[in-house]
């Protein structure tokens, strides 16, 4: 009967994982033959400890795992994280207040099993979470628009128009929520907003077209786009910061408190690569002038040499420089710092 059950639950558990929710496995409430008492007891034990480990599991769901792992989430995963949260923890609440699991904890209770009052207490903490989720879904569903337009907006200097708008909402929700207003929920969303303006400055202008325009001589081009996502990543910073001068004025109670290094570490690594990299496009810009460079006079010859060795030389250092096997815009390629050095 144990092995018969097990099956059921592990079925029951992967035909509601298949479906993206969690689905509690009831056991068989009437069981017959010798001892049965015990053995019913010991199954709906059984069965509450499959539910505790499952519950747990949805509890103990964190949005800032992706990030802790390494990962580089945008918004969209956020929202998309809170929905299925409470999307989960409605179902377990629709199952654990009807009538079968009811019937398995009355019968333990009569029983006087000791998991029923630790089973009651994670009840409460489902009852708790749900609020919460639901709660953060309802506020996040305000920023959908905001986020799609952040992961998809095709012209790259219009993400400007976007992030007062989206700030000011933020800032409305840190004020009305009663669960997403503590630095750890705004910590992982503005550090998933800055990896959604990085991946469309990337778009903006990658390793590969920097490379491009050098190629065809166009730096200068190259050059304008760089300074233009200085300017975009920059103007989102300062936007941030007048907002929390709002919050901390409006919200004395709770002010955005929160260290700028726990929010903009991967943007200021990425700004720092870009102003690197203009560096790098303006220098050629400046060198590619000596190719045209006659020196008249006397000595016209022997510095028109001269000339003309340096910027070969250089030539050559940005032809070694090109070959590197990553994408230079890419903030994870920690080798470009030796390369660039080196350079």
């Amino acid at each position: 009967m144990d092995k018969f059950y097990s099956f059921l639950s592990s079925t029951t558990i992967l035909c509601g994982q298949i479906k993206g929710e969690t689905r509690l496995p009831m056991p068989p409430l009437d069981v017959g033959g010798t001892g049965s008492g015990k053995n019913r007891i010991s199954l709906l034990e059984g069965a509450i400890i499959t539910w505790t480990k499952q519950i747990k599991n949805v509890l103990k769901q964190d949005p800032e795992s992706q990030l802790k792992m390494g990962y580089h989430p945008t918004p969209d995963v956020e929202i998309a994280f809170w929905k299925n949260k409470a999307n989960n923890l409605n179902s377990i609440f629709e199952q654990l207040a009807g009538q079968r699991i009811r019937r398995v904890l009355r019968a333990l209770d009569q029983q006087h099993s000791t998991y029923c009052a630790t089973f009651s207490r994670l009840c409460k903490e489902v009852f708790t979470a749900r609020l919460e989720a639901n709660d953060n879904m309802k506020y996040l569903r305000t920023l959908e628009e905001w986020f799609d337009k952040l992961n998809n907006e095709d012209n790259f200097p219009g993400l400007l128009e976007l992030f007062k708008p989206m700030l000011h909402i933020i800032l409305l929700i840190w004020k009305n929520s009663k669960h997403y207003n503590s630095p750890a929920r705004l910590v992982v969303l503005m550090r998933e907003i800055c990896n959604s303006l990085i991946n469309q400055a990337c778009k903006y202008v990658s390793g590969e077209q920097i490379f491009s325009l050098i190629e065809a001589e166009e730096a200068h081009v190259a050059v304008e786009q760089l300074k233009t996502t200085l300017l975009v990543c920059g103007t989102f910073k300062s936007t941030y910061f007048d907002y929390k001068a709002t919050a901390n004025a409006e919200c004395p109670a709770n002010p955005w408190r929160i260290q700028n290094n726990a929010l903009f570490m991967r943007l200021d690594s990425f700004l720092e690569r870009c102003h690197d990299i203009l560096d790098l496009t303006q220098t050629i810009v400046q060198f590619s002038k000596l190719a045209k460079i006659e020196v008249g006079g006397t000595k016209g010859k022997t510095l028109t040499t001269s000339v003309q060795d340096i910027h070969t030389s250089f030539q050559v250092a940005v032809d070694k420089f090109k070959m590197v096997d990553y994408d230079i815009m890419d903030v994870s390629a920690k080798q470009f710092d030796d390369d660039f050095y080196e350079f």
